[in-house]
């Protein structure tokens, strides 16, 4: 029987993609193969830091769905096998199914109709190079591009991979800041000078609570 190592369930709104504010379910699952320097849930990252759960079990406690969106995060889903097998049958009990990678992984196996959220990892973030580049021939309209930039280097470089990529023109691109290191005024000052296609992102939980807190 397919099982998944889950970290947590939780409702709450969506804090990020062009669907922040919408209220949202979030599946975390357990394991995370990187170590991004501004990782803001570590306590997800061992394989072990949740519980093996059926398909079963887990459909079965979503069967009344209390939101029209739903999360699938990490860690790194993408690093368990039978997350494929998640997300399809999330599609027929969801408005609208969305799954947030790292992109280390191959994303060509995920579900047309879900919206990838792909963050490629800037030299900032410690793991520049676990980046799968051959993840951008499978671009969707439906895929958002996240940076999440920690200086003025960080988002330089990816201005870079924005026009090596072309990628305003396959999707939406994200523009984030690490919470503490990059001033959000600093990014849109930036952007605007550039006249970039992009859209600033702000983690908007960390508004809305505490920074530190969590399952929110």
């Amino acid at each position: 029987m397919e099982s998944l190592r889950i970290h947590e369930v939780y409702q709450s709104v969506q804090g990020e993609s062009t669907l922040a504010g919408m209220p949202c379910t979030f599946i975390r699952l357990a394991g995370c193969p990187l170590r991004c320097v501004y990782c803001d849930t570590p306590q997800a990252i061992p394989l072990d830091s949740g519980e093996t759960q059926t398909f079963s079990t887990i459909f079965t406690s979503l069967s009344e769905p209390k939101t029209p969106l739903v999360l699938v995060t990490g860690g790194e889903p993408l690093a368990q096998k039978n997350c494929i097998s998640l997300l399809e049958g999330l599609l027929s009990m969801y408005q609208h199914v969305q799954l947030e990678t790292a992109g280390a992984y191959d994303i060509s196996k995920v579900p047309t109709q879900v919206s990838i959220i792909l963050d490629i990892k800037t030299p900032g973030s410690g793991e520049v190079g676990r980046n799968r580049w051959q993840n951008m021939q499978y671009l969707r309209n439906n895929t958002e591009i996240k940076f999440v930039l920690t200086s003025r280097e960080d988002y330089v470089w990816a201005t870079g991979i924005l026009q090596q990529y072309d990628l305003a023109s396959q999707c939406t691109v994200l523009m984030s800041c690490t919470w503490g290191s990059l001033e959000p005024q600093d990014l849109v000052e930036w952007i605007m000078q550039d006249n970039l296609p992009v859209r600033i992102q702000l983690q908007l939980h960390k508004y809305i609570w505490d920074a530190e807190k969590t399952g929110v």
